[in-house]
C-alpha cells in the first residue's frame, strides 16, 4: 500500500483519536480498511497501531449489522474478567500476607496495612498469582483496607524483636481459634471526664430548653474520670466493656477479663480447656 495513503489515514486517526470510544474506534478502522480494498487492513493497522484481529472484528460487525444499545461500549460479558474470577484463591493468599501485619481497632471494620502494594504484588507473584500493584490495591479496598498516613504519636526506637513478637502473637491466636479455645484482645479506651459536661451530639428536648452544662470541661477531682476497659472476643466478634474510676492498672485489666469470662466468655466457650 502506498505510504502516502498510510500517512493520510494516520493523520485522520490522530485528529479523531480523542473522540473515539473502544467501539467507535474499531468501527472507524473497519470502514477505512473496507474502503481501501485489498491491503486495507494492513494499511490501517500500520497507520493506527490497531491489531489486524481488531480491524477484522470491526469488519465482521459491520457485515452483520451488529450494534451496541443503551450507551454501552462493550457487549454484555465482554471485557477483562475480574482477577478473583480468573484466580479464585488470590484473595485468600493476599489476606494471609496482610493479616499478621494489619493494624487498626478490632472493633472497627476499617483496617490498614503497612506493606506496600508493590511488595504485596511481588510476593503474590512468587506464589503463582500474576497480579500487579493496581490489582492488589483494588483487592485490598474491596476487603476493607485503606491507605493511611502515619501519625506521630511514639518516641524512641522500636524494639528489634517487635515484628517477631506480633507474628508470634498472631500464630498463638490462630492456634487457639483452630482448637476452639478463647482468644481475646484487651485494651483500655479513651478516658472520659465525669460530671455535668458538654458531650458531642444532640438529644431530644423541649424546644428552646437545652440541658445546661458547665462552661468549662475541667476534671472534677472528687469525681475523677471513667476508665473504659474492653475485652474483644476475636472468634465471636463480640466485646465486653467494664468502666471503672480507678487508675488504669494491671489489676483493673485482670478484673475486666474476669468479668467478661463470668458474664459472657464462658457461655461462648463452653468447651474451654486452656487460655
Amino acid at each position: 500500500m502506498d505510504g502516502r495513503i498510510v500517512q493520510w489515514i494516520k493523520n485522520k486517526y490522530q485528529g479523531l483519536h480523542d473522540e473515539f470510544s473502544e467501539f467507535t474506534r474499531r468501527r472507524w478502522a473497519a470502514v477505512e480498511a473496507a474502503s481501501l480494498g485489498r491491503g486495507g487492513i494492513s494499511a490501517v493497522s500500520a497507520a493506527t497501531g490497531l491489531a489486524h484481529s481488531t480491524i477484522r472484528r470491526g469488519i465482521r460487525e459491520l457485515n452483520a449489522g451488529a450494534a451496541l444499545v443503551g450507551g454501552r461500549q462493550r457487549r454484555h460479558g465482554a471485557g477483562r474478567k475480574r482477577i478473583d474470577v480468573i484466580d479464585p484463591h488470590v484473595r485468600a493468599s493476599l489476606e494471609r500476607l496482610v493479616e499478621p501485619e494489619s493494624r487498626g481497632d478490632p472493633q472497627s471494620p476499617l483496617r490498614w496495612t503497612c506493606k506496600s502494594t508493590r511488595r504485596l504484588a511481588q510476593e503474590l507473584t512468587l506464589q503463582g498469582h500474576s497480579v500487579g500493584p493496581t490489582t492488589v490495591r483494588q483487592l485490598l479496598k474491596a476487603a476493607g483496607y485503606s491507605l493511611q498516613a502515619n501519625r506521630k504519636t511514639r518516641e524512641g526506637a522500636s524494639h528489634p524483636d517487635r515484628d517477631a513478637q506480633f507474628c508470634y502473637i498472631n500464630r498463638r491466636v490462630k492456634s487457639q481459634q483452630r482448637q476452639g479455645q478463647p482468644a481475646a484482645s484487651v485494651d483500655t479506651k479513651k478516658k472520659e471526664t465525669l460530671g455535668n459536661l458538654k458531650n458531642a451530639g444532640r438529644e431530644w428536648r423541649p424546644k428552646g430548653q437545652p440541658r445546661e452544662v458547665n462552661v468549662h470541661d475541667f476534671p472534677d477531682p472528687k469525681k475523677g474520670k471513667a476508665v473504659p476497659y474492653g475485652v474483644y472476643d476475636l472468634s465471636h466478634n463480640e466485646a465486653w466493656v467494664s468502666v471503672g474510676v480507678s487508675s488504669d492498672t494491671a489489676e483493673f485489666a485482670v478484673e475486666t477479663i474476669r468479668a467478661w469470662w463470668k458474664r459472657l466468655g464462658r457461655r461462648r466457650h463452653p468447651k474451654r480447656t486452656a487460655c
